[in-house]
């Protein structure tokens, strides 16, 4: 799609560093797109929980749930009283 793009190949040859660095010139950008969205993850709430707290808590109801599956804990549902 972008092969025969003259524009894409001019803009492309504007980032410095060909010479020395060829295709890895780019690895910089990439690192600095991964940092903010990690970020993002992390910072950003959306509604009342990140990315992480989301993330937090599935896998705590999955080991959790791997627990009763294992006989390891029972439910509270089913405890005798």
């Amino acid at each position: 799609m972008f092969r025969n793009n003259k524009n894409m190949k001019y803009i492309l040859s504007l980032v410095p560093g060909k010479r020395r660095f060829g295709i890895y010139r780019f690895l910089p950008v990439f690192f600095c797109i991964g940092g903010v969205m990690e970020w993002v993850m992390i910072n950003v709430r959306i509604g009342r929980e990140t990315f992480y707290d989301v993330y937090r808590r599935k896998r705590s109801e999955r080991e959790y749930q791997q627990k009763i599956e294992d006989g390891i804990t029972v439910p509270p549902e089913s405890e005798p009283k």
